[in-house]
């Protein structure tokens, strides 16, 4: 009886410890999808790390099945366009092919002989018209039109049968480098099987992404430069080739394909890493020059005529709500023409759940993309 008594002390001073005077608790920051604005205007130089690939790669495969019985190409092996790289023995298909020109050829006489016959008996019944019938005439012409349509379509018989024969020959498509084989000579493959990867690296293409916040910068780019973290010292001079339509679900970037030139003196391997230095430059006289940010940034309030931005305090990371003035859409987000400053942070998703003064933590999308 003496221990419950003392265990019951204890709970009494530890619940009478929670009363008004505890401490409490501090309320944990809300994560908040945010990026910095961009300059829009004058000169903007940005870096992006990506990887070299070869501007055209394939995988081979034969349009036929068949056992292999010639396949010498191995990985490295530089080929030239119309090589042969492997091919599958063609012993099934030449025999098809025979086949099918026999009945070709019968067909080609049967239609010749039914000819034969209708011309016979049109010039019978035209010197004497009692000597045949119209309806002799006529069958006649129905069996030569019956030949006739059992010729063409023999003809095409003998025209696939050829075609599957060239196809047990697999031959390259264009000068390049062997990158990666999937089978072995003697094994028996299936149509549409890979059976090696050819890639051409005479032209190298250079893959970044690019975050949203950015993308909207691609018309005005002025020059692009890409060096290679193998290959110190070498500056690769290139181009904006494409531009994807749609952004990362999950890092909000846009995917960017670089084209360049092998360099003098050196070779861009598929694969590489490096980074890519791109300065652009919006024309002061455009219409479309402001801050484009993403729609998902933008909201209304109770005058649906107006439009803000939650604005994050660098300093103590609290939230302001500004009003922006928003211009035309853009290809990549909205245009904002007045109200923010190039350096400010901004939530970017999830604004409607979003207080004023309340504090946050940034999660910056475009470190994540990177």
């Amino acid at each position: 009886m003496h221990v419950y008594r003392g265990v019951i002390a204890i709970m009494v001073a530890i619940l009478g410890g929670c009363g008004s005077d505890a401490p409490e608790v501090a309320a944990v920051p809300k994560l908040v999808n945010a990026m910095r604005i961009a300059d829009a205007t004058g000169l903007m130089e940005r870096a992006f790390p990506g990887r070299a690939k070869a501007a055209q790669e394939v995988n081979r495969s034969f349009r036929v099945s068949g056992p292999l019985i010639a396949f010498s190409v191995k990985v490295g092996d530089k080929i030239s366009k119309g090589d042969l790289l492997a091919r599958i023995d063609p012993q099934d298909y030449e025999t098809t092919l025979r086949t099918v020109q026999g009945q070709y050829g019968r067909e080609a006489a049967n239609a010749k002989r039914a000819q034969a016959d209708l011309s016979r008996l049109e010039s019978i019944y035209k010197k004497d018209s009692g000597a045949t019938s119209q309806a002799a005439i006529d069958r006649a012409s129905q069996l030569r039109d019956s030949s006739r349509a059992g010729l063409r379509s023999l003809e095409a018989s003998v025209k696939k049968a050829k075609d599957q024969l060239s196809y047990t020959y697999l031959k390259a498509p264009f000068d390049g480098v062997i990158a990666e084989t999937y089978v072995e000579n003697f094994e028996t493959v299936v149509a549409k099987q890979p059976i090696l990867r050819l890639l051409d690296a005479t032209s190298i293409e250079f893959a970044i992404s690019v975050p949203e916040n950015l993308i909207g910068y691609a018309p005005y780019v002025e020059s692009v430069s890409v060096t290679f973290d193998a290959l110190p010292g070498v500056t690769v001079i290139g181009h904006v080739a494409e531009i994807g339509n749609e952004a990362s679900q999950a890092t909000r970037t846009y995917p960017v394909t670089l084209g360049m030139e092998q360099p003098e003196g050196a070779e861009i391997l598929p694969g590489m890493a490096g980074a890519a230095t791109i300065v652009s430059r919006p024309p002061a006289d455009t219409g479309t020059v402001g801050i484009e940010i993403p729609a998902t940034a933008v909201f209304t309030g109770t005058d649906m005529s107006k439009n803000y931005v939650w604005v994050i305090d660098e300093t103590d990371k609290t939230l302001e709500r500004r009003e922006v003035i928003v211009g035309p859409l853009g290809r990549f987000g909205v245009t904002v023409t007045d109200g923010l400053t190039a350096g400010e942070w901004i939530a970017v998703k999830g604004v409607h759940s979003l207080k004023q003064a309340e504090t946050v933590r940034i999660i910056d999308i475009t470190q994540e993309s990177t």
